[in-house]
């Protein structure tokens, strides 16, 4: 008798432990209160800032913005709009038109560097490999960073999938 109590008692529990294991593992948790967004990338990064409308635009024009939106690491050394209107009357205009994609692919990736460079990790006279093939050069004097001779005026803005630095100028490749 006592066998047959205790063979009831133990499928008594252990159908309650099923139960209870359905249960839980039916339970879905709102995880938003704790993480209200992901951390952006570095593409969403140069969309949420006003100076930087025309880079978007130019990255989008380049349909880079897949690439970018990848998980990298990149650094992208993003210039603003202002930056944009410093370069001669019609340059802007010409590489965002269809038949010059190359063209701006070019110009982009050559401020897009492979991996998370921080200001921190940068040195005088450092040459870093951009993703369009050429080299930057780093030069920093009296506190102030500037790559190929444009002025980082914003560093460590960092993304899910790398860093942006804003600097005040556009770069041109050689090619």
């Amino acid at each position: 008798m006592k066998k047959i109590v205790l063979g009831l008692v133990g499928m008594a529990i252990l159908s309650s432990a099923m139960v209870m294991a359905t249960a839980v593992n039916n339970i879905k948790i709102d995880t938003t209160a704790v993480y209200p967004q992901a951390l952006k990338d570095v593409v969403d990064i140069t969309i949420g800032s006003p100076d930087h409308t025309t880079l978007v635009a130019a990255v989008k024009a380049a349909g880079l913005v897949e690439t970018l939106k990848s998980a990298g690491p990149f650094t992208v050394f993003a210039p603003t709009n202002a930056a944009f209107n410093a370069l001669p009357k019609g340059t802007v205009e010409g590489l965002l038109k269809p038949e010059s994609k190359s063209a701006l692919t070019n110009v982009l990736t050559y401020h897009v560097v492979a991996g998370a460079v921080k200001a921190a990790d940068l040195k005088d006279g450092q040459k870093i490999k951009t993703l369009q093939g050429e080299e930057l050069t780093v030069s920093i004097k009296g506190g102030k960073v500037k790559i190929n001779g444009a002025t980082v005026s914003a560093a460590d803005l960092t993304g899910s999938n790398g860093v942006v630095h804003v600097i005040n100028a556009v770069m041109l490749p050689k090619n």
